[in-house]
């Protein structure tokens, strides 16, 4: 173990502990940073070593390789959430908890990121990902991100528009991969503003109801709904024991959509009568369900396979059942893509961020 005046450096730190699926071996060194002079300190330490640097938040959209991470892992842990100009603009630290702050919003009576309630995970990475669910995304109400450039060894602000959201996607894990470390995310919401109710399954919770629900009723039916999937990190539900949803939904043109429903009527997937849910996405395409395909391809909820298996509560999350490894995990994860694809033509996208292995997966 190296200690400097600011800075603990722990090596061969078993990375399996720091996240929810619990698969991977160590890291070859590992710092946890509480403040951003600690996260510049680490990386000078990594550029002195010579060593690659990942970035680990909640460690709830990660798989880490059987053999760890060779270089530096830096476990943000800035915390702290501020107003600015007015209740509306509300601050975040990277490490803060992404559920507790859509706690505190909601208690603030703030609109906006009501239905992203009970997403595991931190702050700082949600604009990674333009995390989504429910009807909202985070994206809809970052208005700047404070991060440290790598490349620059400079802190600078990102407008919303620098950072280029779109589905699942933003600049820090697509054009500028690895060149960034979130630090701050700054938010507009809606002082007393109205919950947005446009998901199905939240539409179908409220009907009936003549009395328009409050941000609190709907952060209670969502945070329902998602421990119905087993999507909500609990000690005693083996079915949270993921790295949450494990495909990201297909975005297909309208005609490409239509030939995906044709192919699986003539090969007897839908009843008569019976449609692929497809959803408007933006560009005029639509996005298709990858749990409707998961399931059709002969992968059900509660789908085992030795020590791992798919999810009893969500078609999408794959479950380390109990001693399973990296491998294993891929293994399963690649089975039901080839079968996805040789059914319905469609390569399945993963969601969760690769960390540890050789060729990207």
């Amino acid at each position: 173990m190296d200690t400097t005046a600011k800075l603990t450096i722990l090596e061969n730190a078993p990375l399996a502990l720091y996240t929810t699926l619990g698969v991977g071996g160590p890291a070859r060194f590992l710092i946890k940073a509480a403040t951003e002079e600690q996260v510049l300190e680490g990386l000078q330490f990594a550029r002195k070593a010579g060593c690659p640097v990942f970035v680990l938040g909640g460690g709830s959209n990660i798989v880490v390789s059987d053999s760890g991470f060779p270089g530096l892992v830096i476990k943000i842990e800035l915390s702290g959430i501020t107003e600015e100009d007015g209740p509306e603009k509300i601050s975040a630290a990277a490490g803060e908890e992404w559920d507790g702050f859509v706690r505190h919003c909601v208690e603030r009576n703030l609109a906006g990121i009501e239905c992203l309630s009970g997403i595991p995970g931190t702050v700082g990475g949600t604009p990674v990902q333009n995390v989504g669910a429910y009807g909202e995304e985070v994206s809809d109400v970052i208005f700047r991100v404070r991060v440290l450039d790598r490349d620059r060894c400079s802190i600078e602000d990102l407008s919303s528009t620098n950072c280029r959201f779109s589905y699942r996607a933003s600049i820090f894990n697509t054009v500028f991969k690895d060149r960034y470390v979130v630090l701050r995310v700054d938010f507009a919401l809606r002082p007393n503003g109205e919950p947005r109710i446009t998901y199905q399954d939240l539409q179908r919770h409220f009907d009936g109801r003549t009395a328009f629900p409050t941000l609190r009723e709907v952060r209670e039916a969502v945070l329902r709904i998602r421990e119905l999937k087993g999507m909500v990190l609990q000690a005693r539900d083996p079915d949270s024991r993921s790295a949450g949803s494990i495909f990201k939904n297909p975005v297909l043109s309208t005609d490409n959509a239509s030939f995906v429903e044709e192919r699986a009527r003539a090969l007897g997937l839908l009843k008569q009568g019976e449609r692929i849910p497809r959803f408007t996405a933006p560009s005029g395409q639509e996005k298709l369900p990858a749990a409707w395909l998961v399931e059709r391809a002969g992968f059900p909820r509660g789908y085992r396979s030795g020590r791992t298996g798919i999810s009893t509560k969500h078609s999408l999350a794959l479950v380390n059942c109990g001693g399973a490894t990296a491998r294993e995990i891929l293994d399963l994860m690649h089975s039901v893509q080839d079968r996805v694809q040789t059914l319905f033509g469609i390569e399945l996208q993963p969601e969760p961020v690769f960390v540890g292995f050789e060729t990207p997966e």
